[in-house]
């Protein structure tokens, strides 16, 4: 968690019908629409990242509709089961886990009658990128008149995304990831075709009903009590984002972004060093990355290995994929020195645990230090193209 915001936690004191919190609330909301990038407006949850995913289903569906699912993990199938919790009928796009679905295969499954459709910026739970931006090209070149809702809970702050310019729906984004403090906030953005669907929409909805928060938040306020200290807690995140590039949020981000693609090229590129293999390798996301380990070893060895000798924490897999895989996450406040510092506790780990393993010791390392001082160079390159040209 970012040291600012547990400071900002502690000090958050406010009564949320107060000035002192609209003025809070308003300046967050503010800053999350720069943060995702987009000019609609974004609405804030006091619940997990699920909790704006069923509000997506709920506030745009009816009993009855049918949507279209793209899923390839653990978190994909989460959209099948809200829609079938809602009473919509879905029609669902699946890959093998570790794999992306192919274009051809969406525009196959849609239909005149499909009323939204639903996907993940990344799935976390296989390491996968999905692509955002040729699903929303599709809808755009057949004339579909559904709308497009992207979980990026794990995206935002990971990959570059374009909402406006793409033409996705609603975007929705969680606390615990890339902006760095604790879970408990969810947060989404709509467009204006969004909106005007919820007006006609019928499924229930109270609690996770976004035009009341849409309309509160026009006055500076949440319609239910909110997480204040979380939302105090996103306000110095978000003002740590800035700051790492002048105060510029938007650069900030972008910032954000290539952290996370450097620790993940690093990461990938130290897996086959240490004798092992990605899970995702013609996908690959850059929030986390998805790592078998050598044949006959269960995953959950290295998991418990890395936290009990390093204090170091990596992710076992989901589901039926437990002991079959590792996850290394990139977000937010880890950069490329924590990622050195996590691939020499996995050697260590791989050399003392895995003895059969065939990798020396250094080897990922140094792959993985080749990788930063291309990217690194590459960077400083850019910085100097784009200085010269400000000068001109």
């Amino acid at each position: 968690m970012l040291p600012a915001a547990q400071f900002a936690m502690a000090a958050a004191d406010l009564h949320h019908r107060t000035p002192e919190f609209r003025a809070l609330y308003q300046r967050v909301l503010g800053q999350l629409r720069t943060f995702v990038g987009t000019q609609n407006d974004v609405v804030l949850l006091t619940s997990s990242g699920t909790g704006a995913m069923e509000a997506s289903v709920a506030n745009l569906t009816s009993p009855g509709d049918r949507v279209l699912v793209l899923t390839a993990g653990k978190f994909g199938e989460r959209w099948t089961a809200l829609a079938k919790a809602f009473g919509c009928q879905p029609d669902v796009v699946s890959a093998p886990y570790g794999e992306t679905f192919s274009m051809e295969a969406v525009r196959a499954a849609l239909r005149e009658d499909t009323r939204a459709v639903y996907m993940q910026a990344t799935e976390t739970s296989t390491g996968v990128r999905h692509d955002v931006r040729a699903v929303a090209e599709l809808l755009r070149s057949t004339g579909s008149g559904a709308v497009l809702v992207v979980d990026a809970i794990t995206g935002l702050g990971t990959t570059h995304l374009d909402m406006d310019a793409w033409g996705v729906d609603v975007l929705i984004g969680g606390s615990q990831k890339a902006v760095m403090i604790p879970p408990g906030l969810a947060y989404l953005a709509a467009s204006e075709r969004a909106w005007q669907r919820m007006e006609t929409t019928k499924n229930p909805r109270y609690y996770f009903d976004l035009r009341k928060e849409r309309k509160a938040a026009s006055k500076g306020e949440s319609a239910y009590t909110p997480g204040v200290a979380l939302i105090a807690a996103l306000g110095a995140a978000l003002d740590y984002i800035a700051a790492q590039e002048g105060g510029d949020l938007a650069r900030g981000r972008a910032s954000l972004v290539e952290n996370a693609e450097t620790c993940a090229a690093m990461t990938r590129a130290a897996v086959p060093a240490l004798g092992m293999r990605l899970f995702a390798p013609s996908a690959p996301a850059a929030a986390v990355t998805a790592v078998l380990p050598p044949q006959g070893v269960d995953s959950g060895v290295i998991v418990k290995e890395l936290k009990s000798r390093f204090g170091a924490i990596v992710t076992n897999g989901q589901g039926e994929m437990k002991g079959q895989l590792f996850r290394i996450a990139h977000l937010g406040f880890f950069d490329p020195l924590d990622t050195l510092a996590l691939l020499g506790a996995i050697e260590q780990v791989t050399a003392d645990s895995l003895p059969a393993s065939k990798f020396a010791l250094g080897d990922a390392l140094t792959a993985a230090q080749r990788v930063f001082a291309e990217r690194s160079h590459a960077a400083s390159s850019t910085a100097r193209v784009e200085a010269a040209m400000a000068g001109r």
